[in-house]
Formats: C-alpha cells, structure tokens, sequence
C-alpha cells in the first residue's frame, strides 16, 4: 500500500467546530475509599490533548498536511492552553475568545490503564458567537482544498447550513463529522460520516445489510449528499454513494480505546482527498489510520510513518 500514499504536504485543510481540552489523570489504584465504595486513585500524571476539532486539525497535521483551524472558546485557562497545543502541532488557529463561554473541558481519571471516571465542564453559549466568524470562513475558503466541519453539538456550528453553501459555491469538497438527529442542515455536503449508533438515532434501527443499505442510500439522496460513510466499530466501516456500498472490514489488532477514531478517520479522508485520491483509496487509508488509533489511549494520531 506504500505507492498509494501521496505527497501529503500539498494537502490544505480547514476545519471548523466545537473544540475541546482533553485532561487525563494518570494514577495508581491500590485501594477502596473508607467513605463510599469507589476506588482512591493516587495521580501521578497529568496529560493535556485537543480534542474535538482541535484533535481533527491534529490528526491533519500529523499526516504531513498543512491544517488550519477556526474555532471559539472561552477567555480561560483552558483555552489559553488550547491554543499554545495547537501552535505546538503546527496548525494555524483562529480561536475566538468569547468572555461568556466555558471552554469545554473533559477531565479522564485512569487507573490501571482504565478509564474509571470522566467529568465534563461546558457551557451552551447563550447568544451568538460565530456569526464573525463567516467572514473570516469565507475569507479561508480560498486558501484550502478541503473543508472540515466538525460538530460536537456545542453550539460551534449555529451557522453549518451556510458554510457548506458558501464552501459549494466555492468549489470546495465538504465533509461533516455530524451530531443530533436533525441532519436536515448538512444538506448538500460532500460526507458525512456518522458512527454506527449516531446513524440509527437518524434512521432508525436495521435487521440487516440490506435493510442499512436502503436506509442509508435514502437518507444519502434526501439530503442530496455524495457519500454516506458509516462508522461501525469492530464491523468496520462502510461507504454508500451512488455507485452503491463499500465495505472495509476492521483492521485493529487490540482496542485499547475508541475516543477520537472517528476525527482519524475524517482528519485522513480529508488530507488524502485533499492529495488528489479518489474516496475508495482515502476510505481504504482511513480505515488503517483508525486501526492504528484505537490502539492508543486516549485522543491520539496516526503519522505518516506509521500508516506506511
């Protein structure tokens, strides 16, 4: 497979979403608490990651392409702390501070290797943040080839309707890393790729392969979508466009953990599409990449390296 991995540098990606810090508390367990029936972890270590689109951008860059990334959070610690990651990784980000918003923040305690706990701190923003952020979308179309649109239901995407317009208009392949049940505004994307579970809250449930296929092809037409990718855990993945479906099977040799595989696999769609890779070879790469990941804690990368 080494011959169809192109020259990755020339790829030009921008993703806009909800970012996020991810936190690990690393620590010994050796005892249950004298005050109710849970563990007592020792921290040892503490560990910062992006996550969200800001791990999407990271997975990006990783692959050798030049990412940029658009995005609000809070005018906190962890914003702060967001931005110096994303300078760190090499990506261009454009974090708009707004004073009335929590940067959210997903705290992991592991122990023995496990995630025993997670705590979320967030905050719906209550009025609107992003609307300055359109100009400035529109402006960094011209300078990419592909566009990310990442959506954590964080309130990041109030305008995703308009931005896949303006990214169409530009000539521009759009993919989303949708959320909700309401798919209606990713009309006219190029991708979506919805996991297994995210895919059933829209269509319902299905008995079997052909029942998934005529659910997703219909959903695929409705919203006049090119490709439909679903993600499906140890199932694989699977691409439905008018061609009809293809299927990769899993390739991971150990799950360790599944938190951020689906920001690999569009962060590798995105790139190698973006390097001139028709979407049967990218969903091919994609899947590896996602092999690679689930085998790491926590949010983590695939390199270049380690996909060849």
């Amino acid at each position: 497979m080494n011959a169809a991995i192109p020259d990755t540098a020339r790829a030009r990606i921008l993703v806009v979403g909800d970012v996020m810090l991810d936190r690990y508390w690393f620590g010994e367990v050796s005892r249950i608490s004298p005050e109710a029936p849970v563990p007592v972890v020792k921290v040892e270590k503490v560990e910062e990651r992006p996550g969200g689109a800001a791990n999407v951008a990271r997975n990006c860059a990783a692959l050798g392409a030049q990412a940029a990334l658009l995005s609000v959070v809070g005018t906190d610690e962890a914003g702060k702390i967001l931005a110096r990651l994303m300078s760190d990784a090499g990506i261009e980000s454009s974090l708009h501070e707004d004073a009335g918003l929590n940067t959210t923040v997903k705290l992991r305690v592991i122990g023995r290797q496990q995630q025993l706990l997670r705590i979320d701190f967030e905050n719906w923003p209550d009025h609107e943040v992003l609307q300055a952020k359109l100009s400035e979308f529109v402006r960094r179309l011209v300078e990419c080839d592909v566009v990310i649109l990442s959506d954590y239901g964080k309130g990041g995407l109030t305008h995703i309707t308009e931005m896949i317009r303006l990214a169409k208009a530009a000539g521009k392949p759009v993919l989303v890393d949708p959320k909700g049940d309401d798919y209606a505004r990713y009309t006219g994307a190029t991708l979506l790729t919805p996991n297994r579970t995210e895919l059933r809250e829209v269509v319902g449930r299905w008995g079997n392969e052909t029942e998934l296929e005529a659910k997703a092809q219909q959903l695929r037409s409705r919203l006049d979508i090119t490709a439909l990718l679903v993600t499906r855990s140890e199932e694989g993945m699977t691409l439905f466009s008018a061609a009809g479906s293809r299927h990769e099977a899993a390739v991971a040799r150990e799950v360790y953990d599944v938190s951020g595989a689906g920001d690999t696999v569009i962060a590798t769609l995105a790139v190698m599409l973006g390097s001139g890779l028709p979407l049967e070879q990218a969903l091919h790469l994609a899947n590896r990449a996602a092999g690679i990941v689930v085998g790491k804690l926590g949010t983590a990368t695939c390199s270049l390296d380690e996909l060849r």
